[in-house]
This record gives C-alpha cells, structure tokens and sequence, in this order.
C-alpha cells in the first residue's frame, strides 16, 4: 500500500493550471501558480538557470513544492511549476526520467515504498543515511538533509480524553482498562503490515487476544472522520493521525508519544537529480534554509492554512517566506 495519501483537501485544492503537459511524464503544467518575489539584497544566485519543481498532491507535498518553487525562483531561477501532480507515482517517475528535478519527498516512503525495505529504523537521522545512499546508488538522486519535521502515523486523543486518563504515550494507553481502550483507525492503516495490528503487538495489547483489545473496540472509518470522531472521544478515545496534519492542532488533539518506536520516521526531504544539484550546488544551502525552518507545529499551522481556512497553497507558502524574510 502507498503510504503517501490523499489529504482531506488535495481535491479541493483552487490551483490555477495551463493545458501545458511535461513531456513523457503526464504531468500537467501549473507553471505561474506560485508569487513573483526576490531575495533580500536583490541577490540571484542561480541566475541563468531553469529547473522543474513537482511534488504529490496532497496538502503538505503541493505546500512544499510551492514553497520552494516561489523561493528559488527568488533567486533568480527560471522555474516550471508541476506541483500537485496526480497519485504518488507520476512525480517520482517524473524525477526518474528526468522530466522533474526537484521533489519533496519522506524517508519512510523512500525506505518502503520505493526500495521495499521492511527493518524499521527508529532513528530519523540513520533512516535518512541508508536512504539517501541507495538513492544515489540506484537513482542518482541526491536527498539533501531531511528537514525539521517528522510526518509519520501517530494516535492521538482529544486534550480533555488525554487529561482525564492521564495518558501521554502509547504504553500509558495500554495499561488502561480494556473499555477505555477504544480505537478509530482507517482500512488502509488498519491492513497494513506495518499498521494497527503489530502496533498493538509492540505495545502487548494484541487484537482479539487476552488483555488486549477485542474487535468491538475497534472502528474501521474513513480517514477524515477519525479526526472528527476523536476529537469528540466518540466511538473512541483514540484515533490514527498524522503528525503533521493542520486538524491536529485545530481540533485540539494531544498526540501519543509513541515510546517504544514503532513508527517509522518519515521525516521531510528534499530530493535533486544529481545532474541538477552538481550544475547549481547553490539549491543546497537555498534548500537548507528552508529545511532548518520546517516543523511540525509550523507544518500543522501551513497545512490548516490550506484544509481548514480555505486558503490558496501559494499564498500561504508566499506569506511564510515573507514572515522568515527569506524573500520580499
């Protein structure tokens, strides 16, 4: 199963696009969809160059790409905006033939998805080595340092819930009594093999097993009701997120610190084709000044720009460089 999903908002999302189509690649062109603005000083470091910049669809992937198509743009390059290509596949074969040269990009997918890897790695700096290194064996594709914040599953529940059974990790979740532990999960993550049914495993509260967690406890939902149906503590206490989702933060949930390190980290990544990055080393300090800026409280506030306030992905990503003063 893919890990990258399409977020409440991906289809809502008001993108301007041409009829334009990327050679091979079927990606169509959104090309003049972010703002015009310049770095501080005037400086224009990838002056006389041209670069395409693609991410996913969903909220966060279409935020970072426009969030750096706007910024190196600013410094001076000539860019093609492909953000918010349709499913997961197209921009990375984008990027793969050569068609993109610039996507953002989470280790754990890279780990899993791309290379088939089942050891989980809890260490985000590690994860990022081993797949940065067979990224660039396999694909000649450079995965600079990942960024400050850590999109990965997690269980949360609403602040009042968390406060009344003085839960703030998962092992306190499963020392409660069987009734209170109650779980909204989605059919996606709930059949995973790296899903609900081992982490209850790890935490030795086992699906229909004794002292664990009977099915009645259990509600199979779609994935935008979970947040909702959290927040409320009903039909359960606890509901599957994602840790840097604007509903988060919005709703009022307190994510479950998941101590024995079960998820897998998917920390955000920016990813080059190394023809690119060899041509204009400049992208990655550009790159990195972003990157240091990014996480997740600051991702769950841009995400919740875009899926709860209704607001344009390249006004947001605009605003936001603008507040760091990283363009003007």
């Amino acid at each position: 199963m893919n890990r990258l999903r399409l977020r409440l908002a991906a289809t809502a999302i008001a993108v301007t696009v041409s009829a334009s189509v990327a050679s091979g690649c079927g990606l169509v062109s959104s090309s003049g969809t972010f703002h015009d603005a310049t770095l501080p000083g005037g400086d224009r470091p990838l002056a006389d160059s041209s670069l395409v910049v693609t991410s996913k669809s969903f909220t966060e992937g279409v935020l970072l790409g426009k969030i750096t198509a706007t910024y190196l743009a600013a410094a001076g390059a000539k860019v093609t905006d492909l953000t918010g290509a349709p499913g997961s596949a197209s921009s990375r074969q984008a990027q793969l033939n050569g068609d993109a040269d610039i996507l953002w990009e989470y280790t754990g997918t890279g780990w899993v998805n791309y290379h088939g890897e089942t050891e989980t790695i809890p260490d985000p700096g590690e994860l990022w080595q081993r797949v940065h290194d067979v990224e660039q064996r396999d694909h000649d594709l450079e995965w600079l340092p990942p960024a400050n914040f850590n999109d990965t599953y997690a269980f949360a529940a609403s602040a009042p819930t968390a406060e009344r059974l003085g839960v703030t990790s998962l092992s306190d979740v499963a020392r409660l009594p069987e009734s209170e532990r109650t779980f909204c999960v989605d059919d996606e993550f709930f059949s995973r093999a790296d899903g609900f049914v081992p982490m209850l495993e790890t935490y030795g509260i086992p699906l229909n097993a004794p002292g664990g967690v009977p099915s009645s406890n259990v509600t199979r939902m779609d994935a935008g009701v979970v947040y909702t149906s959290t927040a409320e503590s009903a039909p359960c206490n606890f509901g599957m997120v994602y840790t840097t989702d604007g509903r988060v933060k919005n709703l009022n949930l307190a994510v479950l610190d998941d101590d024995r390190k079960f998820f897998l980290p998917y920390s955000g990544t920016a990813v080059v084709r190394d023809e690119i990055i060899n041509r204009y080393p400049e992208i990655a300090d550009l790159l990195g000044v972003v990157s240091e800026r990014l996480t997740d409280d600051l991702m769950q506030e841009l995400n919740g720009r875009v899926d709860i306030d209704g607001e344009d992905p390249a006004d947001v990503a605009y605003d936001w460089l603008k507040s760091e003063s990283l363009v003007e």
